[in-house]
């Protein structure tokens, strides 16, 4: 610890669970941007008159800074604590909105999205605080993880309809602008509640949960076993990007509206909600691999439905079973690190992997637009959705195979 004094809080303790109430709601002030940017989207492609693989620019470079400012920000929080990292995300996320609101063209309000909504925004509030989480629990870590990134999923159930109604009534850049108010200044009245340092696990006489696997990983070198799941973080969350960052456009062009877009994006994450929460209880049970072998396996037939759903009921159906299914794939590869690399180097792992998933719902989002261009459907870009969850699903199978034939050589004859 670099802090000057200890802890004055156990692990598990009644404080860690208010201090996890205050980190969900960290986490839906902080997140608002990764699903506002999907609502706005019909409207800043008509207002700046570009394409919609230009129109995805935003949502990409915001997705691109959030995973890269994510490595930035897991270190000051190590260095100086987590109430730094959100105070620099209060300032981020209110300047940002603001900036975005009186921008002129898509590159401009692309590059706000990345900078200072991305990297010194949602950033702050994403890793930093999954990292904070895992060290103020160990008996209930799994459901704490959960619900702590949850709250990325209730901002996607609570912003979109709201963003939409400002939309209609108010239009996009003073919508933005009170957004910048309530998310910038939300989060800049829980710094003084996030000030307290992690307890010290090992002076309070609790072990840390060793690798399973010891220095090889699934029983592989270290970084061949980092690499796939990062490689596995990035396909899983192209797939997942296609509907997240198009259904609001996608109604559109089914003649449904944009409102009614937006009503099953927030479905979707609001049923996520309860995904993470599920498969935080799962993953204790059953551990990280399996679950995101799960997972994986849920989202592509979710995917595939998509496909002949094209009538409103159906649609609302299919994306409601889409945020069941895949909600608690993002969670699982922080347990998986947990579980099979050495707790020294954990964190920095688990920064790694994350900040592969988000760029995988960057690339997902500008893909899934660039492919609708080329084609004019967004048949295309579900199929394209499909194949990137179909190597998702074989990275994790592979590794279950490892996991378990490991497990079979261990056991006697």
């Amino acid at each position: 610890m670099t802090s000057a004094r200890a802890s004055l809080h156990a692990p598990d303790s009644r404080y860690a669970w208010w201090r996890l109430a205050a980190t969900l709601l960290a986490m839906t002030l902080g997140s608002s941007a990764m699903y506002v940017v999907s609502v706005v989207l019909p409207a800043a492609q008509a207002e700046f008159g570009v394409a919609r693989a230009d129109a995805s620019l935003p949502y990409t470079l915001l997705m691109v800074g959030f995973g890269v400012g994510g490595l930035l920000m897991g270190r000051l929080a190590d260095r100086f604590g987590v109430a730094t990292v959100l105070a620099i995300g209060a300032a981020g996320l209110g300047l940002g909105y603001a900036a975005a609101a009186h921008t002129g063209g898509i590159t401009t309000f692309a590059l706000v999205h990345g900078v200072l909504l991305g990297a010194f925004g949602s950033a702050c509030t994403f890793a930093p605080l999954v990292a904070d989480t895992a060290l103020w629990f160990v008996k209930r870590r799994g459901i704490a993880v959960a619900i702590c990134a949850s709250g990325n999923y209730l901002a996607g159930a609570i912003w979109p309809p709201l963003v939409q109604w400002g939309i209609e009534h108010h239009g996009w850049r003073d919508t933005y602008t009170a957004l910048g108010l309530v998310c910038g200044v939300g989060l800049a009245l829980l710094v003084p509640l996030m000030r307290e340092r992690p307890p010290a696990l090992a002076a309070a006489g609790i072990a840390l949960p060793m690798a399973r696997d010891g220095a090889r990983p699934f029983g592989l070198a270290p970084n061949a076993a980092l690499t796939l799941l990062c490689i596995a973080g990035v396909a899983c969350c192209v797939a997942m990007a296609m509907p997240q960052v198009h259904i609001v456009a996608y109604c559109g062009d089914l003649g449904f509206g944009a409102a009614r877009g937006a009503e099953m994006l927030s479905l979707m994450l609001a049923c996520g909600i309860a995904s993470r929460l599920l498969s935080g209880a799962i993953c204790d049970r059953i551990g990280g691999v399996r679950t995101l072998l799960l997972g994986s396996a849920l989202q592509g037939l979710a995917l595939l439905m998509f496909l002949p759903a094209d009538s409103l009921v159906s649609l609302y159906v299919v994306s409601a079973l889409f945020g069941l299914f895949q909600g608690g794939i993002v969670p699982s590869y922080a347990i998986i690190v947990r579980e099979h690399f050495p707790a020294a180097v954990a964190g920095a792992k688990t920064g790694a992997v994350l900040m592969a998933t988000l760029l995988g719902m960057a690339l997902g989002g500008w893909m899934s637009g660039k492919v609708f261009d080329l084609t004019g459907s967004y048949h295309a870009a579900f199929v394209n959705g499909i194949v990137w969850n179909a190597l998702n699903l074989s990275i994790a199978g592979f590794l279950w195979w490892r996991v378990a034939g490991a497990r079979r050589r261990a056991v006697p004859a």
